[in-house]
């Protein structure tokens, strides 16, 4: 396949996104919409100017719980991926009961979470860290099950413990799915706060995050501040995800085949 020219990977996302925006105003101006229901891109940007204070705050309030359960679910999903790797009998046992827990609808255990982890910030950590949770374990489990099998043979030649074998050939064969899982992750953590937010989340101290606003926007009608509210959740995701993109890169650039062969 030819390689796409660097010039076009920037035009062609400016066209599709000047073709949306055409749409957008073009449907406006054919179904006679008010601004409550389809507001106008340049609408949606005087709202978030408006309420810049309030989207501010709610930014760092839902960057906070998103990213105490990213971490926290990053750490517990290297851990137990560790064991499932490490055991295939731990793999069989284990693995379909996080399955169950990863198919439960998150909304059915909101009221559990809250009764046992409490309202606020706690609940919204739980929660994000739920739902980042599986991807983290499920791409890891099968990095460390997927070695290869020739270097697996040559350890268990030369009688590597299987310590040895885990941590000096599993865990590095391994990273490119772990960091490939971090960045899913990264994706739902903001979704996972901002959610948490909504439904157990609370504006203590004049501080509620960017689901409280959507509450509260939504209550009032404030159609075009909602999708401010929308906008700056999207943004969030972004910094999340080209974080992830830049450790992806620091460990992987200069020995991983992904980054090799863009350099030819």
């Amino acid at each position: 396949m030819k390689r796409t020219p660097a010039w076009l990977l920037w035009v062609m996302p400016a066209l599709c996104g000047a073709l949306f925006f055409a749409l957008w105003y073009g449907v406006r101006a054919w179904t006679g919409l008010q601004s409550w229901i389809l507001p106008m891109p340049h609408e949606i940007l005087a709202a978030g100017w408006q309420e810049r204070s309030r989207l501010l705050a709610g930014v760092f309030a839902t960057a906070h719980g998103a990213l105490a359960g990213f971490s926290l679910a990053a750490a517990s999903g290297l851990a137990i991926s560790l064991l499932l790797g490490v055991s295939r009998s731990l793999h069989a046992g284990l693995y379909p009961w996080l399955l169950v827990l990863q198919m439960t609808p998150v909304i059915v255990l909101t009221p559990i979470i809250v009764l046992w982890a409490g309202p606020g910030l706690p609940g919204i950590v739980a929660i994000t860290w739920l739902i980042s949770f599986f991807p983290i374990v499920a791409n890891t489990t099968q990095g460390l099950l997927s070695a290869d099998a020739n270097h697996v043979a040559l350890f268990r030649m030369c009688n590597a413990s299987r310590w040895q074998e885990l941590m000096l050939l599993r865990v590095p064969s391994a990273m490119p799915l772990y960091l490939a899982g971090l960045r899913i992750a990264a994706t739902l953590a903001p979704i996972g706060a901002i959610f948490g937010e909504y439904m157990v989340g609370n504006a203590s101290g004049g501080s509620g995050g960017l689901g409280f606003l959507v509450y509260t926007y939504n209550t009032q009608i404030k159609i075009p501040a909602l999708f401010a509210t929308a906008l700056t959740s999207c943004l969030l995701g972004f910094i999340f995800v080209a974080a992830i993109s830049l450790l992806n890169r620091a460990a992987l650039q200069h020995w991983h085949d992904s980054f090799e062969r863009h350099d030819h």
